[in-house]
């Protein structure tokens, strides 16, 4: 099964973007992994395509899949399959994403969000092409090009433990590196028009008249630190709010939540262990009863466990919330690896807050 090649984000004539493209037509046809590295919205998924749709099994599967989306075992069973019965749920084998990419390329996004454990059953799969399904004992033999993206710097993970070098090593046979919206300044104009023109045709318009010299302006002189997939947004959404088509774009509205009445202040959600009861009528604050246990006093008997695990838990989400809910930063001020902290909050059933 293949899907059609998309070049929306591959448009323009920068010198840093024809570099990229030279570099992915000389590694494409080789069946060896490659990493993609870049900013949000730079267009990885896309080099991943151009990566596949170039190399000898372009007529074969491109099966994709987004690391981040997914909870450790959802993501295992993803990958390899699982057997009848391996968990509760399991009903019937189900093939995994290696299993469907079998003699075509499989697209892994976000993968500094693995595990150790799906990074080790990786580097099984790199290095002698088999693996098991969840719940099962038979090796399954399979043939599958690699492809992985990262937005974040692996070699720094990997020296501070929490990344297997191992595995970056066998990824990294070649490494493409995307650059920023803000290094491709020549090639702004160019991906604007064309989303422009693609938003005109969607809206059934007559025609697309442009944009204003003071448009143009705004746009060259933004940052983009959401990259093309910013500009895109941008460009559809003001060629929607414009009011005469006849007239060039003069109206580039980058932030859609700039208003003066929108909340600056965030609404904390009642925890696991609170109800409405539990709030305080007057002030819409939490009971005395929710607040940490070092605020109260100490009662015996008790259950020291309990106490102890809801101290983690206050502290836990005091520390995200300082943090804006960053769990990586979280963690190093913790000094917790990311995954230290994950296996915590999933210990805890934090992880969907």
């Amino acid at each position: 099964m293949t899907t059609k090649f998309k070049q929306d984000n591959l448009i323009g004539q920068s010198n840093a973007l024809l570099e990229v493209l030279e570099h992915v037509s000389q590694v494409a046809p080789l069946a060896k992994p490659v990493l993609i590295i870049g900013e949000r919205g730079t267009g990885k998924e896309l080099i991943a395509e151009r990566l596949h749709y170039l190399s000898k099994r372009w007529d074969q599967s491109f099966i994709k899949l987004n690391c981040s989306s997914l909870s450790e075992n959802l993501l295992e069973s993803e990958l390899f399959g699982h057997e009848s019965g391996a968990f509760t749920g399991a009903k019937g084998r189900h093939e995994g994403r290696f299993e469907r990419a079998d003699g075509g390329t499989l697209f892994l996004d976000e993968l500094a969000n693995t595990s150790g454990l799906i990074q080790e059953k990786l580097l099984r799969v790199i290095e002698y092409g088999e693996f098991e399904r969840v719940g099962g004992s038979k090796t399954v033999q399979t043939d599958v090009r690699l492809i992985c993206a990262a937005n974040e710097d692996l070699p720094t993970l990997a020296e501070q433990g929490e990344f297997r070098a191992d595995l970056l090593d066998r990824l990294a046979f070649d490494v493409i590196t995307l650059p920023p919206l803000r290094c491709r300044s020549e090639d702004i104009m160019p991906l604007a028009e064309y989303f422009a023109i693609g938003m005109a045709r969607q809206l059934q318009l007559e025609l697309f008249s442009g944009f204003s010299k003071q448009a143009i302006a705004q746009l060259m002189d933004y940052h983009w630190p959401g990259n093309i997939r910013e500009l895109k947004n941008v460009i559809e959404r003001s060629v929607y709010r414009n009011d005469d088509i006849q007239q060039p774009i003069s109206q580039i509205i980058l932030d859609p939540f700039a208003s003066p009445y929108r909340p600056t202040t965030r609404i904390k959600t009642l925890s696991r262990q609170q109800t409405p009861a539990a709030m305080n009528e007057t002030h819409n604050e939490p009971a005395a009863a929710t607040q940490p246990v070092e605020s109260k006093a100490l009662e015996f008997p008790m259950d020291l466990k309990q106490q102890c695990e809801q101290f983690e838990i206050d502290l836990l989400q005091k520390a995200l919330e300082n943090f804006q809910f960053n769990q990586k930063k979280t963690a190093e001020q913790l000094g917790l690896s990311y995954h230290q902290l994950r296996g915590i909050l999933k210990k805890y059933n934090l992880l969907d807050k």
